[in-house]
């Protein structure tokens, strides 16, 4: 089977919060073996971290944050936003208003504008995802979506690749930015340096590094001048 190498999308720094927990080896890990270890790497992470919630992050009153979560230094979590079930927010995260991230790991700097949903995703450092974007993790094809069971595959250079269980969402990589009201996943590998334009729907393929996604109605929009009126 192929090997989606984490730190072909991902920089992660040695150094930090989440320095001596599982967390400092993801960018050696192949994504399967890391989907499969995630919530053993994040117990182990929280019995090992002096604070789970950085005395600097600066968190909302009216933001839900889980207990499970972890929040790096500096963060900034908005109004009405929810982070929660196992989440990491690396040094310099911004999670904009009424936002939700579940299950989601967001390297060093990354920003999430307002209303925008994540499940089951790794962003990577200094990426910035604009408004009213989602990331879905469950195949439209599971015979029950609150039950999931297919299994998430997506299709890389070498084939399809076989992510080993029916929630993924995507990995974004390093540097990508977004515009807003696009949805991806489940199953989207995005390359470093990426530009995903307004309105794009992605799903189940890999996006090179430096790559610009656009919706085909944004190349086919027409503008013609309307007739003078008296």
């Amino acid at each position: 089977m192929p090997i989606v190498r984490l730190g072909d999308y991902l920089t992660i720094p040695a150094t930090g919060v989440l320095s001596g927990t599982p967390y400092e080896w993801i960018e050696e890990a192949d994504l399967a073996d890391f989907l499969a270890s995630w919530d053993d790497w994040h117990r182990q992470a929280l019995a090992r971290i002096t604070h789970r919630i950085h005395p600097t992050a600066r968190i909302h009153p009216t933001a839900l944050i889980g207990d499970d979560v972890i929040i790096g230094p500096g963060v900034r979590v908005w109004e009405f936003s929810t982070v929660r079930a196992g989440s990491v927010l690396c040094a310099g995260v911004s999670v904009g208003f009424n936002s939700e991230v579940t299950k989601a790991f967001l390297a060093p700097g990354a920003v999430l504008g307002h209303r925008i949903g994540i499940n089951r995703t790794l962003v990577g450092t200094d990426a910035h995802l604009s408004a009213n974007l989602t990331v879905a993790a469950i195949s439209l094809w599971s015979p029950r979506m609150s039950q999931p069971e297919k299994e998430i595959i997506v299709r890389v250079p070498e084939g399809l690749y076989r992510c080993g269980t029916p929630q993924f969402g995507a990995v974004i990589g390093d540097r990508c930015q977004t515009g807003n009201t696009i949805s991806l996943g489940p199953g989207l590998l995005i390359g470093r340096d990426c530009r995903i334009a307004s309105g794009v729907t992605l799903t189940a393929r890999t996006i090179p590094d430096n790559s610009t996604v656009t919706a085909p109605h944004t190349a086919d929009t027409h503008i013609r001048r309307r007739p003078a009126t008296r």
